[in-house]
Protein backbone atom coordinates (compact mmCIF):
# COMPACT_ATOMS: atom_id res chain seq x y z
CA UNK A 1 0.00 0.00 0.00
CA UNK A 2 1.36 3.67 -1.05
CA UNK A 3 2.40 5.74 1.92
CA UNK A 4 2.54 9.20 1.98
CA UNK A 5 6.05 9.74 1.11
CA UNK A 6 6.10 7.45 -1.49
CA UNK A 7 3.09 9.56 -3.08
CA UNK A 8 5.08 13.04 -2.51
CA UNK A 9 8.04 11.24 -4.32
CA UNK A 10 6.48 10.97 -7.38
CA UNK A 11 4.78 14.29 -7.25
CA UNK A 12 8.11 15.77 -7.62
CA UNK A 13 9.78 14.06 -10.23
CA UNK A 14 6.14 14.58 -12.26
CA UNK A 15 6.81 18.22 -11.68
CA UNK A 16 10.45 17.85 -12.72
CA UNK A 17 9.31 16.15 -16.08
CA UNK A 18 6.40 18.46 -17.17
CA UNK A 19 8.91 21.59 -16.50
CA UNK A 20 11.28 19.97 -18.49
CA UNK A 21 8.79 19.10 -21.60
CA UNK A 22 7.18 22.40 -21.09
CA UNK A 23 10.35 24.00 -21.38
CA UNK A 24 11.73 21.84 -24.17
CA UNK A 25 8.45 23.24 -26.12
CA UNK A 26 8.27 26.37 -25.40
CA UNK A 27 12.16 27.07 -26.43
CA UNK A 28 12.28 30.49 -24.75
CA UNK A 29 11.43 30.26 -20.94
CA UNK A 30 12.89 28.58 -18.34
CA UNK A 31 11.05 28.04 -14.75
CA UNK A 32 12.18 30.16 -11.45
CA UNK A 33 12.09 28.23 -8.37
CA UNK A 34 10.97 29.36 -4.97
CA UNK A 35 11.71 26.27 -2.38
CA UNK A 36 9.46 27.53 0.68
CA UNK A 37 8.90 26.36 4.12
CA UNK A 38 5.40 26.90 5.43
CA UNK A 39 5.02 27.79 9.17
CA UNK A 40 3.06 25.26 10.18
CA UNK A 41 4.93 22.60 8.63
CA UNK A 42 5.73 21.07 5.47
CA UNK A 43 6.62 23.66 2.29
CA UNK A 44 6.58 23.05 -1.26
CA UNK A 45 8.38 24.39 -4.94
CA UNK A 46 6.64 27.03 -6.65
CA UNK A 47 7.74 26.90 -10.18
CA UNK A 48 6.85 30.00 -12.54
CA UNK A 49 7.66 30.01 -15.93
CA UNK A 50 7.01 33.57 -17.85
CA UNK A 51 7.20 35.51 -21.09
CA UNK A 52 8.16 33.01 -23.05
CA UNK A 53 7.83 31.81 -26.81
CA UNK A 54 4.48 30.03 -26.68
CA UNK A 55 3.88 30.82 -22.86
CA UNK A 56 3.14 34.09 -21.16
CA UNK A 57 2.56 32.84 -17.62
CA UNK A 58 2.26 29.73 -16.07
CA UNK A 59 3.14 27.49 -12.80
CA UNK A 60 3.88 23.87 -11.94
CA UNK A 61 3.84 23.83 -8.30
CA UNK A 62 4.70 20.65 -6.17
CA UNK A 63 3.62 20.85 -1.92
CA UNK A 64 3.89 18.59 1.06
CA UNK A 65 1.94 20.45 3.93
CA UNK A 66 1.35 19.04 7.57
CA UNK A 67 0.06 20.03 10.77
CA UNK A 68 -2.65 20.72 12.93
CA UNK A 69 -6.28 20.78 10.95
CA UNK A 70 -8.07 24.22 11.43
CA UNK A 71 -11.25 23.84 12.69
CA UNK A 72 -12.96 25.61 9.94
CA UNK A 73 -11.56 23.10 7.33
CA UNK A 74 -12.35 20.10 10.17
CA UNK A 75 -16.10 21.05 10.06
CA UNK A 76 -16.18 21.58 6.34
CA UNK A 77 -14.54 17.78 5.60
CA UNK A 78 -17.06 16.49 8.60
CA UNK A 79 -13.67 14.91 10.39
CA UNK A 80 -12.36 14.63 13.47
CA UNK A 81 -8.74 14.49 13.45
CA UNK A 82 -6.35 16.91 14.76
CA UNK A 83 -3.32 16.06 12.23
CA UNK A 84 -3.27 16.25 8.58
CA UNK A 85 -1.12 15.78 5.65
CA UNK A 86 -1.78 17.34 2.06
CA UNK A 87 0.76 16.65 -1.02
CA UNK A 88 0.27 17.29 -4.80
CA UNK A 89 1.23 18.79 -8.06
CA UNK A 90 -0.78 21.97 -9.40
CA UNK A 91 -0.40 23.19 -12.55
CA UNK A 92 -2.03 26.45 -14.69
CA UNK A 93 -0.61 27.20 -18.14
CA UNK A 94 -1.59 30.64 -19.82
CA UNK A 95 -0.22 30.94 -23.46
CA UNK A 96 0.57 33.93 -25.42
CA UNK A 97 -1.62 32.76 -28.65
CA UNK A 98 -5.43 33.26 -28.27
CA UNK A 99 -5.64 29.96 -30.27
CA UNK A 100 -3.60 27.84 -28.03
CA UNK A 101 -5.56 26.97 -25.06
CA UNK A 102 -5.39 27.46 -21.06
CA UNK A 103 -4.90 24.31 -19.72
CA UNK A 104 -5.34 23.28 -15.64
CA UNK A 105 -3.83 19.85 -13.76
CA UNK A 106 -4.29 19.05 -10.21
CA UNK A 107 -3.51 15.93 -8.43
CA UNK A 108 -3.29 15.47 -4.12
CA UNK A 109 -3.27 13.45 -1.87
CA UNK A 110 -4.44 13.96 1.68
CA UNK A 111 -4.31 12.56 4.75
CA UNK A 112 -5.58 12.64 8.47
CA UNK A 113 -3.70 11.37 10.56
CA UNK A 114 -5.47 7.76 12.74
CA UNK A 115 -8.88 8.52 10.66
CA UNK A 116 -8.84 8.83 6.67
CA UNK A 117 -7.33 9.71 3.38
CA UNK A 118 -8.34 10.08 -0.06
CA UNK A 119 -6.80 11.12 -3.15
CA UNK A 120 -8.38 13.97 -5.64
CA UNK A 121 -7.71 15.77 -8.90
CA UNK A 122 -8.20 15.94 -12.41
CA UNK A 123 -7.65 18.05 -15.64
CA UNK A 124 -9.42 20.77 -18.27
CA UNK A 125 -9.14 22.57 -20.57
CA UNK A 126 -10.22 26.40 -21.25
CA UNK A 127 -9.68 27.22 -24.93
CA UNK A 128 -10.53 31.02 -25.55
CA UNK A 129 -11.98 29.68 -28.93
CA UNK A 130 -13.16 26.50 -29.08
CA UNK A 131 -12.19 24.02 -31.63
CA UNK A 132 -14.02 20.62 -31.59
CA UNK A 133 -11.54 18.33 -32.85
CA UNK A 134 -8.67 19.38 -30.13
CA UNK A 135 -11.77 18.82 -27.44
CA UNK A 136 -12.54 15.54 -29.05
CA UNK A 137 -8.80 14.75 -28.61
CA UNK A 138 -8.31 15.73 -25.34
CA UNK A 139 -11.48 13.61 -24.24
CA UNK A 140 -10.30 10.68 -25.98
CA UNK A 141 -6.76 10.73 -24.06
CA UNK A 142 -8.50 11.22 -21.00
CA UNK A 143 -11.16 8.89 -21.60
CA UNK A 144 -8.53 6.38 -22.71
CA UNK A 145 -6.75 6.71 -18.72
CA UNK A 146 -10.00 6.33 -17.37
CA UNK A 147 -11.25 2.80 -18.75
CA UNK A 148 -8.44 1.02 -17.84
CA UNK A 149 -9.53 1.65 -14.29
CA UNK A 150 -12.91 1.94 -14.58
CA UNK A 151 -15.63 2.46 -17.29
CA UNK A 152 -17.14 4.19 -14.65
CA UNK A 153 -15.00 6.46 -14.71
CA UNK A 154 -14.97 8.98 -17.15
CA UNK A 155 -18.74 9.58 -17.17
CA UNK A 156 -18.62 9.74 -13.66
CA UNK A 157 -15.53 12.61 -13.43
CA UNK A 158 -16.76 13.98 -16.74
CA UNK A 159 -19.88 15.29 -15.18
CA UNK A 160 -18.09 15.71 -11.83
CA UNK A 161 -15.82 18.45 -14.17
CA UNK A 162 -19.00 19.60 -16.25
CA UNK A 163 -20.36 20.43 -12.51
CA UNK A 164 -17.75 22.01 -10.99
CA UNK A 165 -15.30 23.95 -13.43
CA UNK A 166 -18.94 25.88 -13.75
CA UNK A 167 -19.45 29.88 -13.20
CA UNK A 168 -23.06 29.80 -11.48
CA UNK A 169 -23.33 33.82 -12.23
CA UNK A 170 -22.54 33.43 -15.60
CA UNK A 171 -24.03 30.71 -16.65
CA UNK A 172 -21.54 29.16 -18.53
CA UNK A 173 -19.09 25.78 -18.25
CA UNK A 174 -15.49 27.66 -17.38
CA UNK A 175 -14.42 25.47 -20.70
CA UNK A 176 -14.49 22.02 -22.16
CA UNK A 177 -13.90 20.39 -19.14
CA UNK A 178 -12.13 17.02 -18.57
CA UNK A 179 -12.26 15.08 -15.81
CA UNK A 180 -12.42 16.06 -11.84
CA UNK A 181 -12.55 13.79 -8.33
CA UNK A 182 -12.39 14.05 -4.90
CA UNK A 183 -12.26 12.03 -2.28
CA UNK A 184 -11.33 8.65 -3.58
CA UNK A 185 -10.21 5.76 -1.34
CA UNK A 186 -10.00 2.08 -1.81
CA UNK A 187 -13.09 0.29 -1.57
CA UNK A 188 -14.20 -3.16 -3.07
CA UNK A 189 -13.02 -3.04 -6.23
CA UNK A 190 -10.12 -0.77 -5.71
CA UNK A 191 -6.78 -0.56 -3.62
CA UNK A 192 -5.30 2.40 -2.65
CA UNK A 193 -2.43 1.34 -5.12
CA UNK A 194 -5.14 1.23 -8.25
CA UNK A 195 -6.20 4.45 -7.38
CA UNK A 196 -2.86 5.99 -6.71
CA UNK A 197 -1.60 4.60 -10.32
CA UNK A 198 -4.96 6.13 -11.63
CA UNK A 199 -3.83 9.85 -10.38
CA UNK A 200 -0.38 8.94 -11.86
CA UNK A 201 -1.38 8.27 -15.27
CA UNK A 202 -3.85 11.06 -15.11
CA UNK A 203 -0.44 13.40 -13.94
CA UNK A 204 1.04 11.67 -16.98
CA UNK A 205 -1.30 12.84 -19.56
CA UNK A 206 -0.65 16.72 -19.41
CA UNK A 207 2.96 16.85 -20.93
CA UNK A 208 2.29 14.75 -23.73
CA UNK A 209 -1.58 16.66 -24.89
CA UNK A 210 -0.17 20.06 -23.60
CA UNK A 211 2.73 20.19 -25.92
CA UNK A 212 0.94 18.92 -28.85
CA UNK A 213 -1.65 21.90 -28.23
CA UNK A 214 1.61 24.33 -27.93
CA UNK A 215 2.61 23.53 -30.82
CA UNK A 216 -0.50 23.27 -33.18
CA UNK A 217 -1.45 26.62 -31.96
CA UNK A 218 1.93 28.65 -30.88
CA UNK A 219 2.53 30.08 -35.29
CA UNK A 220 -1.59 30.71 -35.64
CA UNK A 221 -2.03 33.89 -36.56
CA UNK A 222 -4.17 36.51 -34.67
CA UNK A 223 -4.85 39.79 -34.55
CA UNK A 224 -6.09 42.70 -31.91
CA UNK A 225 -9.73 41.24 -31.48
CA UNK A 226 -8.49 38.03 -31.05
CA UNK A 227 -6.06 39.56 -27.91
CA UNK A 228 -8.83 41.26 -26.50
CA UNK A 229 -11.34 38.08 -26.68
CA UNK A 230 -8.64 36.41 -24.93
CA UNK A 231 -8.48 39.06 -22.56
CA UNK A 232 -11.78 38.51 -21.62
CA UNK A 233 -11.70 34.73 -21.05
CA UNK A 234 -8.93 35.06 -18.58
CA UNK A 235 -11.14 37.49 -17.10
CA UNK A 236 -13.88 34.65 -16.65
CA UNK A 237 -10.96 32.47 -15.38
CA UNK A 238 -10.01 34.97 -12.65
CA UNK A 239 -13.50 34.66 -11.54
CA UNK A 240 -13.74 31.19 -11.17
CA UNK A 241 -11.03 30.60 -9.35
CA UNK A 242 -11.27 33.54 -6.77
CA UNK A 243 -15.06 32.43 -6.16
CA UNK A 244 -15.44 28.81 -6.36
CA UNK A 245 -12.25 27.25 -6.44
CA UNK A 246 -11.41 25.09 -3.62
CA UNK A 247 -8.28 24.64 -3.84
CA UNK A 248 -7.76 28.55 -3.31
CA UNK A 249 -9.88 28.74 -0.49
CA UNK A 250 -8.01 25.43 1.18
CA UNK A 251 -4.43 27.58 0.86
CA UNK A 252 -6.31 30.27 1.77
CA UNK A 253 -7.63 28.47 5.09
CA UNK A 254 -4.99 27.05 5.71
CA UNK A 255 -2.50 30.22 5.92
CA UNK A 256 -0.94 28.91 2.89
CA UNK A 257 2.09 30.65 0.45
CA UNK A 258 -0.22 33.12 -1.21
CA UNK A 259 2.27 33.65 -4.18
CA UNK A 260 1.90 30.05 -4.57
CA UNK A 261 -2.09 30.18 -4.62
CA UNK A 262 -2.25 32.77 -6.98
CA UNK A 263 -0.02 31.43 -9.03
CA UNK A 264 -3.24 30.55 -11.40
CA UNK A 265 -3.71 33.91 -12.64
CA UNK A 266 -2.99 35.55 -15.66
CA UNK A 267 -0.38 38.41 -16.49
CA UNK A 268 -3.13 40.18 -18.04
CA UNK A 269 -7.27 39.85 -17.92
CA UNK A 270 -10.10 42.69 -19.08
CA UNK A 271 -13.75 43.16 -18.00
CA UNK A 272 -15.60 44.62 -20.48
CA UNK A 273 -19.28 45.74 -19.98
CA UNK A 274 -21.75 43.68 -21.65
CA UNK A 275 -19.82 42.31 -24.37
CA UNK A 276 -21.97 40.77 -26.95
CA UNK A 277 -20.31 38.58 -29.70
CA UNK A 278 -21.08 39.39 -33.76
CA UNK A 279 -23.67 36.58 -34.68
CA UNK A 280 -22.17 33.52 -36.56
CA UNK A 281 -18.32 34.63 -34.94
CA UNK A 282 -15.86 32.60 -33.49
CA UNK A 283 -16.77 34.37 -30.25
CA UNK A 284 -20.78 33.71 -30.56
CA UNK A 285 -19.87 29.73 -31.12
CA UNK A 286 -17.49 29.59 -28.51
CA UNK A 287 -20.00 31.48 -25.94
CA UNK A 288 -22.54 28.65 -26.79
CA UNK A 289 -20.54 26.01 -26.77
CA UNK A 290 -20.03 26.86 -22.91
CA UNK A 291 -22.33 24.13 -21.46
CA UNK A 292 -22.14 21.21 -19.66
CA UNK A 293 -23.05 17.63 -20.70
CA UNK A 294 -21.49 18.33 -24.78
CA UNK A 295 -20.07 14.08 -25.47
CA UNK A 296 -17.22 16.13 -26.85
CA UNK A 297 -15.68 12.67 -28.44
CA UNK A 298 -19.16 12.57 -30.54
CA UNK A 299 -19.73 16.52 -31.49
Amino acid sequence: MPQKEEIADWFRELQDDICQQLEQTDGKAKFHEDNWDRPGGGGGRTRIIRDGNIIEKGGVNFSAVHGELPSKIKEALGVEGQDFYATGISIVIHPINPWVPIIHMNTRYFEISGETYWFGGGIDLTPHYIDKEQARFFHKQIKEVCDRYDANYYPEHKKWADDYFFIKHRDETRGVGGIFFDKMKEDKEHSKRDIFNYVRDVGKLFAPVYTKFMKQGAKKPYGEDEKQWQLLRRGRYVEFNLVYDKGTKFGLDTSGRIESILMSLPKLASWEYNVVPEPQSNEEETLNLLRKEIDWINI
